[in-house]
């Protein structure tokens, strides 16, 4: 039997740990393996690295604290990736609808296989696979296929679509929150919930779509520009497209996590029986919110970021 490398995390300093861990699985060939030992729970790593490496790894728990945590990390054997879901949602958005109706992320959680997927809403894969299927009988019209789009042309629809959306709809959630907890917190106190979380995560939504908007957008177009006219300046940092995009995909995280705590918070935007009218908009608007916003962070996640990185690849070599 091959020994197994095991190595102690808790012996590296903090900033070299993933740098670190992400040396030895990328020496991994298919099929071997290595086990981290750490004094705490290493799930975030487990992110990390699906974001970064894609579902090219196995993780297994051989230790749950609480003073220890070890884990076998396997490079899978080199055979053809799976398609995710992600992949799958990008190329058709009907099959998109059949994701969000059964519960699954696709946007956030667009690495995903299909069995990973279903085993974790607790569905059948059979049963996703025959909805995927029944899908690609109703109709497609151009404008869904948004694969097709150029990475400087899905920076301009996001900008005007989904940022615009953003911006206009900011003041009236804000102001339907304060009224709404005054009014009707004393009987249900998640509302002042919704009011100590929903101006922050707004505010913080806002940074981020103009940090797209001032770095990140302007970089994709100059690469396209240059690539149609090389005599144009080099003015952006070769990786800087492939960084930003990791660094979004970690806030796209934790904006998809705050929505998962709204729909938590309100049992997925249910009403009480003593829901007066700005009671009802506030939910039907925070449902829209939603709404809008994972398909925002799947076209950036599941297309547009895979296509710009593909652009600035295509650039540089």
């Amino acid at each position: 039997m091959v020994a197994v490398e095991i190595l102690d995390v808790t012996q590296i300093a903090p900033k070299l740990k993933h740098p670190t861990i992400f040396r030895h699985f990328d020496a991994l060939a298919g099929g071997e393996s290595f086990v981290i030992d750490n004094d705490h729970d290493p799930k975030p790593l487990y992110y990390q690295l699906l974001g970064e490496r894609g579902n090219i790894f196995t993780w297994e728990y051989l230790m749950q604290g609480p003073a220890r945590w070890q884990v076998k990390i396997a490079r899978l054997a080199d055979t053809p990736p799976e398609e995710t879901i992600g992949a799958i949602a990008a190329k058709d958005m009907r099959k998109a609808a059949v994701f969000k109706a059964k519960g699954i992320d696709y946007s956030c959680g667009g690495n995903k296989t299909l069995s990973q997927a279903t085993a974790e809403a607790g569905i059948s894969e059979e049963e996703l696979k025959r909805a995927l299927t029944n899908a690609e009988k109703l109709p497609q019209t151009a404008s869904q296929d948004f694969t097709k789009w150029s990475p400087q042309f899905l920076a301009d629809y996001i900008t005007n679509t989904h940022h615009r959306y953003i911006r206009e709809n900011i003041e009236v959630i804000c102001g339907l929150t304060e009224k709404v907890a005054n009014r009707h917190g004393s009987q249900h106190p998640e509302l002042y919930r919704l009011l100590q979380s929903v101006p922050h995560f707004l505010q913080n939504l806002l940074t981020h779509i103009s940090k797209e908007e001032n770095t990140f957008f302007p970089v994709i177009r100059q690469i396209a520009e240059r690539k149609t006219s090389v005599s144009l300046p080099e003015i952006y940092e070769p990786g800087l497209v492939k960084q930003s995009a990791f660094l979004l995909q970690k806030e796209h995280t934790i904006i998809a996590e705050d929505l998962a705590y709204f729909r938590r918070l309100t049992d997925g935007f249910s009403l009480p029986e003593d829901a007066c009218n700005s009671y009802t908009y506030l939910y039907q608007k925070l449902s829209e919110l939603t709404d809008d916003l994972e398909q925002y962070i799947h076209l950036e996640n599941n297309i547009l970021f895979p296509k710009a990185i593909a652009l600035e690849h295509e650039a540089t070599t």
